[in-house]
């Protein structure tokens, strides 16, 4: 699954890439109301699409490729951003702990092993105590929850469609979420790379929104309840 806003520039190299690891009729790409030829351009080199009319955020799109994976019965399920940082090469490692019964969430770390990637100050400052935190809430060494790179089995991916996904940024309260509701969390190292066009959703003013956001989520963890209609979601997203 590739989530994808005003991605018309990464895609065309992104999927020739991926076709080397994975058939592109088993891509889908979830189009989050682009201006350019998104959709298109994926449609055209044999992906599935699926396409907002309005932006919804990155969270509700991946939702929507989330549902799409549980109404046609994947087992398992990769994604990967559409900006070309993470390797498709990686989608073999990512799936491996999902195969061998290891792991229930894989997560690709650019941060494991040393990695020391081009990102920004701010974004790396910030990601480091959110690191420290789900490290020590989850018993699991994670050095990159902010890594839109992962693999989660069919059960996570019904744990997260049953309630109250974020339309925003889902990273290290999905993360903590998940743990706590029983699924095994691993990182491997993925050496990711430079966005080739257009601008991270991280960028700027965002990144301050962003770790301002994942702090009230944090204080907000010990005490969320689930919703009152988690049984009519769970029953609706996994038929």
């Amino acid at each position: 699954m590739i989530p994808a806003k005003d991605e018309a520039a990464n895609l065309p190299s992104l999927l020739t890439e991926v076709a080397r690891f994975h058939p592109l009729g088993e891509v889908l790409v979830v189009d989050d109301g682009s201006r350019d030829e998104t959709s298109r351009i994926a449609g055209r080199l044999g992906c599935r699409v699926l396409r907002h009319c309005f932006n919804l955020g990155y969270g509700s799109t991946l939702l929507t490729g989330y549902h799409y994976a549980l109404q046609h019965d994947y087992r398992y399920l990769v994604q990967i951003d559409g900006d070309g940082q993470h390797p498709p090469a990686a989608i073999e490692a990512l799936l491996a702990p999902l195969i061998a019964g290891e792991a229930d969430v894989v997560i690709g770390s650019r941060y494991l092993n040393g990695g020391n990637p081009e990102t920004g100050r701010l974004r790396r400052l910030g990601a480091l105590p959110l690191a420290w935190i789900a490290s020590l809430w989850t018993g699991t060494r994670i050095t990159d929850p902010t890594s839109g790179m992962q693999a989660l089995r069919r059960e996570a991916v019904l744990e997260l469609c049953s309630d109250g996904f974020p339309d925003d940024f889902p990273d290290i309260d999905v993360l903590i979420h998940l743990h706590r509701k029983g699924f095994r969390l691993r990182e491997i190292p993925v050496s990711m790379r430079p966005r080739r066009h257009g601008r991270s959703m991280h960028g700027g003013l965002r990144a301050l929104y962003y770790f301002f956001r994942m702090a009230v989520c944090l204080l907000l963890l010990p005490v969320r309840r689930s919703s009152p209609y988690r049984r009519q979601r769970l029953s609706a997203a996994g038929s």
